[in-house]
């Protein structure tokens, strides 16, 4: 349905001073602190976790020597979305007003709109990460979960119910240091930066930037800033719903990725048949994870 001259009466008044309402900052970009991207030229991407080897055997004097099997180990699908907006505005109402006080106006709030959708999407792999299905990773199991499956048999575990504090942070790190690959060889990953709601703020500020411990009349060093943890900080995602869930991304070369199918573009065209002007915002993408060490996360308590 085009906007009409009905919908915009007070825009045709003389002597109107001021329209507001779509001039407001908006949060952008916040998914650069998360993901890697990537472009794509395909309907989908997908990425395969490989499994390498166990640990070397002993070798008895004289034996045979032992031969080992590497498999895949699952395979992690990214499947693009199309995320579209469009607006017109009737040959009428063009006519009785100026094109910049509509046509500008409106596609600055249609660009307000796709940047909206695109941060939200991305954070709502971290708001689902503690449910079951919802975030679901190549693996079967949701993005962090006690019960990651691993080739060998056993389980990894990248989550924790606690709230934010000196406490849970400094075990989920020591967490992340004990991270073990499909055949459960330790691998060397450490926490790289924090990402955190913005009611979380202050507790992390306090945790990773003073000198001494939080909370405490002791006179003890702050270890987390003292050994260099966290060299990325923390940064604020404004689109988390939980306001007590935290999470440590870490360093695994292959986590959080954006791939960017088609970048956003804009198009505007006259309708031969009514006259009216339409708008058109259009991009595709899609976010995900592949490997679930990517991230240590806690949804509070």
């Amino acid at each position: 349905m085009a906007i009409s001259r009905a919908q915009l009466a007070k825009e045709l008044e003389p002597g109107l001073n001021a329209l507001f309402g779509m001039e407001y900052d908006r949060y952008e970009g916040q998914h650069a602190e998360i993901y890697t991207t990537e472009s794509s030229d395909r309907a989908f991407e997908e990425e395969v976790m490989l499994s390498g080897f166990g640990a070397a055997p002993t070798k008895a004097e004289g034996s045979n020597i032992s031969y080992d099997d590497a498999n895949e180990a699952y395979t992690a699908r990214y499947n693009h979305e199309t995320l579209a907006l469009a607006f017109s505005i009737t040959e009428e109402a063009i006519e009785d007003n100026l094109y910049d006080r509509l046509g500008s106006r409106y596609t600055k709030a249609l660009a307000r709109s796709m940047a909206h959708s695109k941060q939200v999407k991305a954070a709502a792999v971290l708001n689902n990460a503690f449910t079951a299905g919802a975030s679901a990773g190549g693996d079967g199991v949701a993005l962090c979960a006690s019960n990651h499956p691993l080739t060998n048999g056993g389980t990894l575990d990248n989550v924790s119910a606690a709230d934010l504090n000196e406490t849970s942070l400094e075990d989920a790190l020591i967490n992340i240091a004990g991270f073990v690959d499909e055949r459960g060889l330790k691998v060397a990953l450490r926490g790289v930066k924090m990402i955190i709601p913005r009611q979380l703020q202050f507790v992390a500020q306090r945790i990773l930037n003073t000198e001494l411990r939080v909370g405490t009349s002791d006179n003890d060093i702050n270890a987390v800033k003292s050994m260099g943890m966290l060299p990325g900080g923390y940064a604020v995602n404004d689109f988390l719903t939980d306001p007590d869930a935290f999470f440590v991304l870490t360093d695994a070369p292959r986590g959080f990725i954006h791939f960017e199918r088609t970048p956003l573009s804009t198009n505007m065209e006259a309708d031969f048949d009514t006259g009216n002007m339409r708008f058109k915002a259009r991009e595709r993408y899609s976010f995900g994870f592949s490997d679930p060490r990517c991230v240590f996360g806690s949804p509070g308590v």
